[in-house]
């Protein structure tokens, strides 16, 4: 870390600069260096740097010429000033001896330096850095801090320190070497080690812990065994990963991430079992996802644990004290609420940060602090689960209790009319389809019809077609009505979380290439959901997509966050966002994984065979 001890004045330039450690000062590189060794011979292309004799001068009002000797090159150089300011013509003088530094080129078969400067330290390397700050006052900092007892200090091994103090303080061939060919590989491989190595102790350091509310030693083996279908494997590994957690000594920290349709409500209601006798609460992005929840537990829970529905549309009369388990949307956020052990949030990347830790404050006293459980039926990458648990302890739910058997297919319009025969024929099964349109009204931007352009063809040729969209006031009252009578759905991708579809068999997604593969894979999860043969169809006006190609190859989810990270620009990916709002320069989420678990190691203490500490 930078010294504690440092003066004030220091201690705000460092906070101009956004540095918080010293591996944060170690990565602020120079953009160039300013290299004041005498040029023996003439470097073409390059910055020289001379000792001349000013033999002649000629200025016009845009150029100033001059003609240059070098007594070690034994030869005469031009020297062109285009645009001169005032300052230069004073000091460039006919007869003045002066050391110059300037890039040479050949030109009409004679030397010439280009804009050259006065300069008066020679034999030096001067890295400039592009901060708010004066170069020669992050120099200062950069002599100050780094040095190799320092790096070692925070971790690095001894030829990574040394790498990184060559980019500060390098030498002439280095830096020779870098002008021309960048950074070597072995350069490059320690800047992203040490960037997502400074990374993970920051992040380290905001982990808190604290000791939990109670220790809850419910009994939910009664409960799975009551169940009308056996648990998948990993769903009974999970959930004895939380059990664990139960019992220890601090609050629960955990995220429990599925794939879609992989039976997270099991876990969640197995969670609730664990904490009874005492109160849970569960926030859902949505009424229709709160009302999907609660419908399941009163249909699996035993009857002596109460649940209840909290929506702003369920006016709940009862003291909310008389239940075990509150479902509900964000309207819990406007309730009295019991204290409750476990607080668990569904679909937790629907809400903002704020909304997930109100609901935990509003169950919790002072030094009460719930066990705290977040879902997500939306995989991420492996690498960012693995940057993100230094944080909050994972829990991957893979395995799905029905298999899936969906079809997906990338259409064009000359497919249309087999689509509608497909869709005749699924609707005369009792099976539903739904067609999800990119936009509400017409748009002179977006080469793709609207709801608004679309529905008529719908509803002239099929029968209990329901239409709805994101800010519509009545789609949670139109999903439910669909979900018992409909046959076709004209919807956005309101659609994508979480509602329960059994009869759904067919979804058809217009501009499919305009949406994210995780989005994607979302809607796709809506069909098949009780094995049920599944077809998805991805509408494009593109003549190949190969990332929808391959997305239609696969249906595993966790399979598909690892594409969408290939297919999307590093700089995309929010997660591997630095907290002050930096990308990640060098540390590349999609393909430096070894990296990230050597980093990983060392910061937990462990040694990797991946780099040797020397």
């Amino acid at each position: 870390m930078i010294k504690s001890d440092i003066d004030p004045i220091e201690a705000e330039r460092l906070k101009k600069l956004g540095i918080q450690t010293l591996l944060d000062l170690a990565l602020l590189l120079p953009h160039s260096y300013e290299n004041t060794y005498l040029s023996s011979a003439p470097l073409l292309e390059q910055n020289n740097t001379l000792h001349v004799k000013i033999l002649s001068i000629k200025q016009s009002p845009k150029v100033l010429q001059m003609l240059l000797f070098c007594e070690v090159w034994n030869m005469q150089c031009d020297g062109v000033i285009f645009a001169p300011k005032p300052y230069q013509k004073a000091l460039f003088k006919q007869g003045v001896e002066c050391y110059v530094s300037g890039k040479i080129s050949y030109k009409n078969g004679r030397l010439q330096m280009l804009q050259p400067r006065i300069i008066t330290q020679i034999n030096q390397l001067i890295p400039k850095y592009k901060t708010p700050l004066q170069n020669k006052t992050v120099l200062e900092l950069m002599k100050r801090h780094l040095s190799l007892e320092s790096l070692l200090n925070e971790g690095l091994h001894v030829k990574e320190a040394k790498s990184l103090l060559s980019l500060h303080f390098p030498t002439p061939q280095e830096v020779s070497a870098f002008e021309k060919q960048g950074y070597p590989p072995e350069i490059q491989k320690c800047l992203k080690f040490t960037e997502i190595y400074n990374y993970l102790k920051k992040l380290s350091t905001k982990k808190v812990t604290f000791p939990s509310c109670a220790k809850l030693a419910g009994d939910e083996t009664a409960f799975i065994a009551s169940l009308p279908f056996t648990l998948t494997q990993d769903q009974q590994k999970v959930i004895g990963e939380i059990k664990r957690d139960f019992l220890g000594e601090n609050a629960t920290k955990r995220v429990v991430m599925g794939d879609v349709g992989c039976g997270k409500t099991m876990v969640i209601l197995s969670s609730v079992m664990m904490a009874y006798p005492k109160k849970s609460v569960l926030m859902a992005p949505t009424t229709v996802l709160a009302r999907q929840l609660f419908e399941e537990a009163r249909k699996f829970l035993p009857l002596h644990v109460k649940s209840v529905l909290v929506t702003q549309e369920s006016d709940v009369k009862e003291d909310l004290e008389a239940f075990d388990f509150m479902i509900g949307t964000h309207a819990l956020l406007y309730k009295e609420l019991p204290q409750c052990v476990l607080v668990m949030v569904d679909e937790q990347h629907r809400f903002g940060t704020k909304q997930r830790s109100l609901l935990a404050t509003l169950v919790s006293k002072k030094a009460w602090h719930p066990h705290y459980i977040q879902f997500s039926a939306t995989p991420i990458p492996r690498t960012l689960s693995m940057i993100q648990s230094s944080l909050v302890d994972f829990s991957f739910i893979k395995m799905l209790p029905y298999p899936k058997d969906i079809t997906t297919k990338v259409i064009c319009r000359e497919h249309f009319k087999d689509l509608v025969a497909h869709i005749h024929a699924e609707i005369s099964k009792h099976h539903q389809c739904i067609i999800v349109y990119p936009l509400v009204e017409e748009s002179e931007v977006i080469n793709y019809q609207s709801i608004d352009e679309g529905r008529g063809f719908w509803e002239k040729n099929f029968e209990s077609v329901y239409v709805t969209y994101g800010k519509d006031k009545n789609k949670e009252a139109i999903l439910d009505a669909f979900k018992e009578k409909g046959n076709l759905l004209i919807s956005t991708t309101v659609v994508e979380v979480g509602i329960s579809l059994p009869r759904l068999s067919t979804i058809v997604i217009v501009g499919a290439e305009r949406l994210g593969l995780a989005s994607l894979h979302q809607l796709r999860g809506r069909v098949s959901r009780n094995g049920l043969k599944g077809y998805c169809f991805l509408y494009t006006n593109l003549a190949k997509s190969e990332r929808l190609e391959k997305f239609s190859q696969t249906l595993d989810g966790f399979e598909i966050a690892e594409l969408d990270l290939k297919y999307r620009q590093g700089g995309d990916v929010v997660e591997g966002s630095i907290q002050s709002g930096k990308k990640l320069v060098w540390f590349e989420v999609g393909s430096d994984e070894e990296i990230l678990k050597e980093a990983k190691s060392r910061i937990e203490g462990t040694q990797s065979p991946l780099v040797q500490r020397s």
